[in-house]
């Protein structure tokens, strides 16, 4: 599956940007990846950043499907471990993009990104980290 997302965070680089500006900036793209790679939006999003790291918390990412299946097998985590390995796959062959609309943002290079996804709140946090702190 290829998205084509060019169009998220052209010109947004953070020289021009207050704190509170670049974290909704990221948390709008964010929104649009997940909407168009994902194929449904989370229902709320917030990024925070902090020093050198930028988080973002998406709630409300788990499609009525997913929610069935992670209720399907109460005494079995067969079917949340299905949803998580799914989930990291997906952002594992969307790397680059995601890192490449993080840079676009801050105007800085991504270092390394790390997330997880709960099967019971279907809430999934994103954290980057980055070559240094932003400059507002």
């Amino acid at each position: 599956m290829k998205a084509n997302l060019n169009y998220i965070g052209k010109n947004m680089k953070s020289n021009s940007s207050g704190k509170g500006e670049l974290e909704a900036k990221i948390s709008e793209a964010l929104i649009n990846f997940e909407k168009e790679y994902m194929g449904r939006g989370p229902l709320e999003a917030k990024t925070y950043i902090i020093d050198d790291i930028v988080l973002v918390r998406l709630k409300g990412v788990l499609t009525k499907a997913e929610h069935q299946l992670a209720g399907a097998c109460q005494n079995s985590s067969e079917g949340r471990e299905l949803i998580k390995k799914m989930r990291q796959t997906l952002i594992e062959k969307a790397r680059p993009l995601l890192e490449a609309v993080i840079e676009n943002i801050t105007g800085l290079k991504v270092l390394s990104l790390h997330t997880d996804i709960s099967t019971v709140t279907g809430e999934r946090i994103i954290i980057f980290t980055l070559v240094e702190t932003p400059r507002f």
